[in-house]
């Protein structure tokens, strides 16, 4: 991403790092954009692009010695190639001297894999926590980590916000009486139990069991859904099989309107058909990950530019955060 030199930037907020600087990859120029314009901060000078052989290569055209980075960067798909380019930013700030630098990643690519649940296999959150650091990363900011426990895998500053207050404005919105909150996963309660929280909505759990690392075996559903609304949240939509299969059987027992609510719309594979099929009034998605052309009928993106704007605000301030967890 291109923007004006250095010497055409308001000076921003007064911070012990010096002036904040936003540097974009080209993992979401889009959000990038819409981050720095909710910031009243252009984006830094860089380029950012491909050697012919298709590595990275990346040049500052400005000066950042220093100043309180953020590198705007989720590691969606293609994940390899936005983890590295992510990985080479660090190291290019870090060797030109910045204050300090922190990363920004609306979405943790490798977060499945928090744990070792089986033999002979990687930890691979923890892989991406130690090549952050190691590359030069001083802080990090994420959104709605599939498992939030992954902030113990650093010994820097995690600031882990929650696409919560976003989607429930939208969700407010539609006025949806007799509302209850639906979990597909067990594992999801304590979303779930947030969100009914806010809506004063009560709870149920689509029980499953999986079959195997994309398919699931719907059990039955834990909560009265019949004759009401129900909104369905999860923190991603990977292949679609597992929401699309809960919404299904919420309308087999006689739920009425149906709302996806989700915080990170990966939409691998079959899930635009899967989500397309299924009987389902509205997905309400957040903008953590940029949408291709093929994308669900019913789809509505809804910014989190102003919560990360707001963040990195507070952290460059030395503000507290913490207010924005809730």
């Amino acid at each position: 991403p291109q923007t004006p030199a250095a010497e055409t930037r308001p000076r921003p907020m007064s911070s012990a790092y010096g002036d904040i600087t936003l540097i974009s990859g080209n993992a979401h120029v889009e959000l990038s954009k819409a981050i720095s314009e909710n910031l009243d901060q252009p984006l830094a000078s860089a380029r950012v692009a491909r050697f012919t052989d298709g590595e990275v290569d990346i040049k500052l055209d400005e000066d950042i010695r220093g100043r309180d980075v953020f590198v705007l960067q989720p590691t969606c798909p293609p994940v390899n190639e936005n983890w590295v380019e992510l990985l080479l930013l660090l190291d290019t700030l870090r060797r030109a001297s910045a204050g300090r630098i922190t990363a920004v990643m609306p979405y943790y690519g490798y977060a499945r894999k928090d744990r070792k649940d089986e033999g002979r296999v990687p930890i691979s959150a923890k892989v991406v926590a130690n090549t952050l650091v190691a590359c030069g990363a001083d802080r990090l900011v994420t959104l709605d980590m599939h498992a939030a426990q992954i902030q113990g895998f650093y010994d820097i500053p995690v600031d882990h916000l929650y696409a919560r207050p976003v989607l429930l404005d939208e969700v407010e919105a539609m006025g949806l009486d007799n509302p209850v909150v639906v979990t597909p996963d067990v594992g999801g309660t304590k979303m779930a139990r947030a969100y009914a929280k806010r809506l004063n909505a009560d709870l149920a759990i689509v029980d499953k069991r999986r079959i195997s690392g994309s398919e699931t075996m719907i059990e039955h559903v834990i909560g009265e859904v019949e004759g009401r609304n129900c909104v369905i949240v999860d923190d991603m939509i990977s292949t679609g099989g597992s929401i699309t299969q809960a919404a299904a059987i919420l309308k087999a027992k006689g739920a009425k309107a149906i709302v996806i609510a989700v915080s990170h719309a990966v939409f691998c594979g079959p899930a635009v058909d899967r989500l397309d099929a299924a009987p389902v009034d509205a997905i309400l998605v957040t903008d953590s990950i940029p949408q291709g052309e093929k994308r669900p009928k019913k789809l509505k993106v809804c910014s989190i530019a102003p919560l990360v704007a707001q963040t990195i605000r507070s952290i460059h301030t030395s503000e507290s955060v913490s207010s924005l967890f809730e």
